[in-house]
């Protein structure tokens, strides 16, 4: 009797082991503990937009810098050129346009000079008509000869001709002018497009330096003095102060993980320090999905594997050994699903 009492005691202390060690209840933890976490950061790939060949390099291998700080500078003589060249042709294109404003001037007085000349020429053919009329009266009485009648006849009909020819010269001038116009708005566009041609030419000039894009750690200086680089090309890594984590745990544990709780973590690089932060944002999706070649189940054979969620926790401020979390740093995280809080905003970005 007492070695089945005693039996039954070792396996009911055996089951509460088990239980125990896997967290079932009645032994469920409200801390969920994942190894698999890292310190995150904004890291920023510094690179040219130009090609060239470094003229300078005043910063070195993990040197902190601000906005605005020169971290390499190109060979900027070409592209110095390059607005010169911008700048003149821009005179050029504005002399134009003030010569085209002179040619309406003058062609507008030309318009003037030639209905001058037609009001002159009608006058002439209304004398010369007013002539001709008279001496049609005069003919029959044989005060006027018909050889004196045939030049009045003659000079109405060069009269005519003269107006005639007024008109079609004032109708020239005015075409002359209508072209002048239009040559205009040519012209104008040509010299936006070579102000353009200029802020182009000032922001090339400009890219020949690279400057920090804002305050943080430079990584190694992947560059060196006379080197020779291609837009885009990899220069330099920066890292701003800004730092959280992302802990991927696995989908069995996310069942009451909330923004907002608490969490502590441990920094393996900081001799297992004990940190803390918050649940700012939990991935709409697991890991796997955003996958360069998510995995298809439906072939036929399956093995159930437990999928990761990733958690982004912000960390808290003020707290010690904070300015020494560096990316890609490997933490333990225990989030506390018994807790809850406001969610924690994202600190601003300079």
């Amino acid at each position: 009797m007492i070695s089945s009492v005693l039996f039954g005691a070792v396996a009911l202390a055996g089951v509460l082991v088990v239980l125990y060690a896997w967290q079932l209840p009645p032994f469920t933890s409200p801390i969920q503990s994942t190894e698999n976490a890292q310190v995150r950061g904004q890291t920023t790939l510094i690179g040219p937009q130009l090609s060239g060949y470094v003229y300078e390099v005043p910063v070195q291998d993990f040197q902190f810098v601000k906005a605005g700080d020169l971290l390499v500078r190109l060979d900027d003589r070409i592209y110095r050129q390059r607005l010169d060249q911008a700048l003149a042709q821009l005179n050029v294109q504005k002399a134009s346009l003030a010569n085209n404003l002179q040619q309406r001037h003058s062609a507008e007085a030309t318009i003037a000079q030639r209905e001058a000349q037609l009001q002159n020429t009608i006058a002439q053919s209304r004398k010369s008509a007013a002539d001709l009329r008279r001496n049609q009266a005069l003919v029959t009485d044989g005060s006027v000869s018909k050889s004196e009648l045939d030049v009045t006849r003659a000079a109405d009909a060069q009269a005519n001709a003269a107006v005639a020819e007024a008109k079609a010269t004032l109708q020239i001038a005015r075409e002359d002018l209508q072209t002048v116009i239009v040559n205009r708005g040519s012209l104008q566009a040509s010299v936006a497009n070579a102000e353009a041609a200029i802020q182009l030419a000032r922001i090339d000039l400009d890219n020949t330096r690279i400057v920090a894009p804002r305050d943080g750690q430079l990584g190694q200086i992947g560059v060196r003095l006379g080197a020779y680089v291609n837009s885009g090309a990899q220069l330099m890594a920066l890292v701003p102060e800004r730092r959280w984590i992302i802990a991927n745990l696995k989908e069995t544990q996310m069942a009451d993980v909330r923004l907002g709780q608490s969490v502590s973590f441990t920094v393996d690089a900081l001799d297992n320090h004990r940190m803390h932060g918050r649940v700012q944002r939990i991935s709409p999706a697991t890991g796997s999905e955003f996958s360069l070649l998510p995995a298809d189940n439906a072939t036929g054979n399956f093995v159930k594997i437990s999928q990761r969620i990733p958690v982004r926790i912000v960390v808290d401020d003020d707290q010690p050994m904070l300015e020494r979390l560096r990316p890609g740093m490997s933490v333990v995280v225990s989030i506390d699903t018994s807790t809850d809080g406001d969610v924690p905003p994202d600190p601003t970005v300079p």
